[in-house]
């Protein structure tokens, strides 16, 4: 059987709790000062809000057993996650960029960028610290949605550190126009964030294959018994969250036993799931002298 992994849950507790401290320091810095900047920033935490609510409901579903109605089991609800923490980022990447091209073309002075700038770089190493456990825990654990957040938190801490820049160029030249072009390039980074994660979340939605480094291994397996005499075909996977789905055909000899053929197939499943933990594998034998088995290749036989 496939590893189990512990609940994600707690992570996405995690990340809830970072948004709703990084919103009030933004919102804090942002009153402070009046910068359209950090006013992004904060914006960009109330998506992180959402979508780590939004993880927290998918990883909740996605952890549920297979049944009657789902016998390959929730995985794919962490797509849903990902790809709705996607759309809220381009939500917020618009409401980013119309703040900061009003603020181009009426600018106004900021205050108290000292302080103000002070509680923003705690807010930022706070995503700091969260991203990278999140990012930890979600590779760790091939868990899409907390990648996902991970991501987003730590574009938000790069974006951050443009905001604390761009505010630190306006105290020391008094250009007031840093502060909303700063907070465009921000809504340019995390449109681009926001489109990968919907790239990635419409990947999985389509049964996208495995990656090229995992389906590698796969072949290295498979290898190791062409030596042996034995052939394979119609090799074909999946992701679904967490989970991997391999199938294949085996081809062996036709005078071979029942028993002898199935010891193979569970001898090459094994080893399948050895370098692919989290994976499920089914194989179907068949006699390589028969040409109906090289009839039944493609995936509509």
């Amino acid at each position: 059987m496939p590893m189990q992994t512990p609940s994600l849950k707690p992570y996405a507790w995690l990340s809830i709790g970072a948004a709703l401290a990084t919103i009030a320091l933004k919102g804090i810095a942002w009153k402070m000062t009046g910068s359209v900047g950090l006013l992004s920033d904060a914006l960009e935490s109330l998506v992180n809000l959402a979508g780590a609510v939004m993880a927290l409901a998918m990883l909740a579903i996605a952890e549920q057993p297979a049944d009657d109605g789902h016998s390959f089991g929730h995985g794919k609800a962490e797509y849903f996650s990902s790809g709705f923490e996607g759309l809220l980022i381009l939500c917020a990447a618009g409401a980013i960029a119309v703040a900061g091209v009003d603020r181009l073309f009426n600018p106004a002075p900021l205050e108290q960028l000292g302080p103000g700038l002070a509680v923003s770089l705690a807010a930022t190493l706070i995503n700091l610290v969260v991203g990278l456990v999140l990012l930890f825990a979600g590779r760790r654990h091939r868990s899409i949605t907390l990648e996902a957040d991970a991501h987003h938190l730590l574009t938000d801490v790069w974006t951050s550190a443009g905001v604390i820049a761009g505010l630190g160029g306006v105290s020391l030249t008094g250009w007031l126009w840093l502060d909303p072009t700063v907070a465009l390039l921000v809504a340019g980074n995390i449109v681009w964030t926001g489109w990968r994660l919907l790239q990635r979340s419409a990947a999985g939605l389509m049964d996208g294959s495995l990656p090229a480094t995992e389906h590698g291994l796969v072949i290295a397996v498979l290898d190791r018994y062409r030596q042996q005499g034995i052939e394979f075909h119609a090799l074909r996977s999946r992701e679904s969250g967490s989970r991997s789905f391999v199938s294949l055909h085996v081809l062996v000899p036709g005078d071979w036993t029942v028993a002898r053929g199935h010891q193979l197939a569970e001898e090459l499943e094994r080893e399948i799931r050895d370098v692919l933990p989290h994976a499920s594998v089914f194989t179907h034998l068949e006699p390589v002298e028969d040409p109906i088995s090289q009839e039944d290749i493609s995936l509509d036989r």
